[in-house]
């Protein structure tokens, strides 16, 4: 029904030449843009030769992989041209000559290359990959372009930074810096939707998916320990945990089946009585430790695992400072129960999968699990705005994002951040491929690349409405004085609000200023009852940075 020279003009415009990323190459027009950065019709007489003779075999004669090769193959096209007469030797003797140059073999995050990679294989755990290719099946995923446009630019930004840290680490040790590697993840946390995925640094370089790979969360994971606290005062009347119960942070060890634990804050430092919300927002190891034991580790696992965490978890003291391993996908999954009212929602890619003819094939559903009580979800959020706004997470406001949030950093051998607005959840991951230590806390690796991304989110329309977190039914927030801990009274120097819920609250007034009655109160009314709320703090240095200005409760002095 065709000529030969149709056939011909369809075959060079279909042609599979190779992959850019996780996408095919087919066709010369597309070719020439992958391999030379140029227009079909810019070609020289050896560009064009390359893409005649790497029809036989794209991968074997990749520029980037086999360069000699790939120009030999070159080469041979250019003396068949001659033996055809469609050259003249001197012609072909001078392209043999030209170097063979292909343009940078960069992959844009922006496109989204492993976002791609993750909804293929999920596509080929439901169809054969003879469907995939021969059915022209339609897929509608979730990705927000804009998002991950985002996200690719946070990620060129941030790590501009991270990169002379680390350069400047690994001089003083006399070695040379390896390459740092990073995932960020973006949801929608109320549906699941994956709205940006950035699985690597360089695709093109490595097809690793780090948002599938299994490292230490860290301190990241230590919400889900305070939540399995909040969660004991639902179940006993009887000295419930609250924000403002208290433990002692000095050098411990801990006995385990027989072995002994003995974990230490970041860089030595301890700061005797202090309550679950200081403890939380500046990220203290052996206070948290201390909670998880006098829940029990069992109960800290079991909620881990009905998150969505590794169900792996080892019921031990380690678990407490997220010593086992997730995967970033699962993190950024566990923390929907707490943006998310208590409710887990899976993490998803793909919306619905439809034949070329509009049928649909399969749709998303979303559906949630009950992981929390809505109040519980409700204090850890609130003590993770703590965190944001005067803990290890302070350096989100220090560089200029104000939206309401609130967030955790993570130190292992790795830097985490995973925060969250009422509407965009995002995890950011850094570290190396060879689990070496990276040397950098959370707050200075991970953080920053978060802000980027997040300052960039919140400008954008459909992120732009950001709301502050509702506290659910069953709250209920009183003045306390933060030297006693207990109801304050009109007389108290200092009065800060706090969140409970009803029925945990303080029921004693404070000892020291007790000389009149304060009813409880929302935060709201604290001014209508004369009572001032505490004082807006300037952003203080997270635990791992020299000169905490914490005190215990105990131990604090009020003002004249």
């Amino acid at each position: 029904r065709f000529s030969k020279e149709k056939i011909f003009e369809l075959y060079t415009n279909e042609i599979y030449l190779g992959q850019r990323g996780s996408f095919s190459i087919h066709g010369f027009g597309e070719g020439t843009q992958a391999y030379f950065d140029k227009d079909i019709s810019q070609l020289t007489l050896p560009e064009c030769a390359f893409l005649a003779g790497v029809i036989r075999g794209p991968n074997r004669y990749s520029p980037y992989r086999y360069p000699e090769r790939a120009k030999a193959r070159r080469d041979h096209i250019l003396d068949a041209m001659v033996e055809t007469g469609a050259l003249p030797p001197e012609r072909a003797e001078a392209a043999r000559r030209v170097p063979l140059e292909p343009a940078p073999a960069s992959v844009e995050a922006s496109e989204a290359p492993y976002f791609v990679d993750l909804v293929k294989d999920q596509l080929l755990g439901r169809y054969s990959e003879q469907d995939l290719v021969s059915s022209s099946f339609r897929i509608y995923t979730a990705l927000d372009l804009d998002l991950q446009h985002a996200a690719a630019e946070a990620i060129r930004e941030g790590l501009k930074e991270v990169d002379e840290k680390v350069t400047a680490r690994w001089k003083r040790r006399g070695a040379e810096a390896q390459q740092v590697q990073v995932c960020l993840i973006a949801i929608d946390p109320h549906t699941g939707e994956v709205k940006a995925l950035v699985g690597g640094r360089e695709y093109t370089v490595s097809q690793l998916n780090h948002a599938i790979a299994h490292r230490q969360p860290g301190s990241a994971f230590k919400p889900f320990v305070y939540a399995a606290a909040f969660q004991t005062a639902l179940e006993t009347s009887d000295t419930p945990v609250t924000p403002i119960t208290t433990v002692v942070d000095e050098p411990t060890r801990f006995l385990f089946e027989d072995l002994e634990y003995e974990p230490s804050n970041y860089g030595e430092r301890f700061y005797g009585v202090v309550t679950l919300r200081q403890a939380l927002a500046h990220s203290l190891n052996v206070a948290t430790v201390k909670m998880a034991e006098m829940i029990g580790y069992d109960r800290v696992a079991e909620l881990a695992a009905r998150a969505g965490l590794n169900p792996r978890l080892r019921p031990t003291p380690a678990i407490a400072l997220g010593a086992y391993d997730s995967t970033p996908l699962e993190v950024i999954g566990a923390y929907t129960i707490f943006a998310n009212q208590g409710e887990r929602v899976d993490p998803f890619l793909i919306r619905s999968v439809r034949t070329s003819d509009g049928a649909v094939l399969e749709e998303h559903q979303t559906a949630s699990t009950p992981v929390l009580d809505p109040r519980v979800a409700y204090l850890v959020t609130n003590l993770l705005e703590e965190t944001i706004n005067h803990g290890t997470g302070a350096g989100t406001r220090a560089r200029g994002f104000v939206a309401m949030a609130a967030g955790k950093t993570g130190t292992s051998r790795d830097a985490w951040f995973v925060g969250f607005t009422s509407n965009l959840l995002c995890a950011v991951w850094v570290g190396f491929d060879d689990y070496s230590n990276l040397g950098l806390p959370g707050a200075t690796a991970a953080l920053p690349i978060w802000v980027e991304f997040m300052k960039r989110a919140v400008a954008l329309p459909a992120y732009r409405d950001v709301q502050p977190f509702v506290p659910p039914e069953g709250i209920i927030t009183v003045a306390i004085d933060p030297e006693t801990l207990q109801l304050a009274t009109p007389d108290c120097p200092e009065v800060r609000p706090e969140v409970f819920i009803l029925g945990t609250e303080p029921k004693e007034l404070c000892p020291k200023h007790r000389h009149a009655l304060v009813p409880r109160v929302t935060g709201t009314l604290l001014r209508s009852i004369g009572i001032q709320r505490e004082p807006e703090r300037q952003p203080q240095p997270p635990n791992d940075a020299p000169g905490l200005p914490l005190l215990p409760a105990t131990e604090r002095q009020p003002e004249a």
